[in-house]
């Protein structure tokens, strides 16, 4: 170490400056890029008529993409240091906002929402008379 520690913040993010977080950051940048999509578009797919659950997905993939290219850029570019850390800070805690408090609130309105569709048919099928057809009040004469 020949700076003090905070000094390596305003340091180009360089093999030279940071020899054992190189390579890894941009491994790992491009590693959950490709697997923020891959979760994204597997799950769209698996749920696509629960809206709010894809809104989440959706939110997530974006603010994935969002961080890890500019992680890349970052890599590519020689950014300072503290541009990197505080870059992948503010979106992995965005991240984790918008899964465990943004949404929970409508993910609890929408299983409500459910369960009332669900009460409401089972009460209108569970009498007997409800499956059986009415007899029309005119009756067709044959010939």
């Amino acid at each position: 170490m020949k700076i003090l520690p905070w000094e390596y913040n305003f340091q180009a993010f360089t093999a030279e400056n940071f020899p054992d977080l190189h390579l890894p950051v941009l491994v790992a940048s491009l590693l959950m890029l490709v697997i923020t999509i891959v979760v994204y578009n597997v799950r769209t797919k698996q749920l696509h008529r629960h809206a709010i659950y894809c809104q989440m997905y959706e939110w997530l993939m974006w603010t994935g993409v969002i961080t890890f290219s500019l992680e890349i850029v970052y890599w590519i570019f020689r950014f300072d240091f503290i541009m990197v850390w505080g870059t992948l800070v503010i979106g992995l805690a965005t991240m984790v906002w918008t899964r465990f408090r943004r949404f929970p609130p409508y993910f609890a309105a929408y299983e409500r929402q459910l369960a009332k569709q669900r009460y409401f048919s089972r009460q209108r099928f569970t009498h007997p008379e409800s499956t059986i057809r009415a007899k029309s009040s005119r009756r067709r004469r044959r010939r």
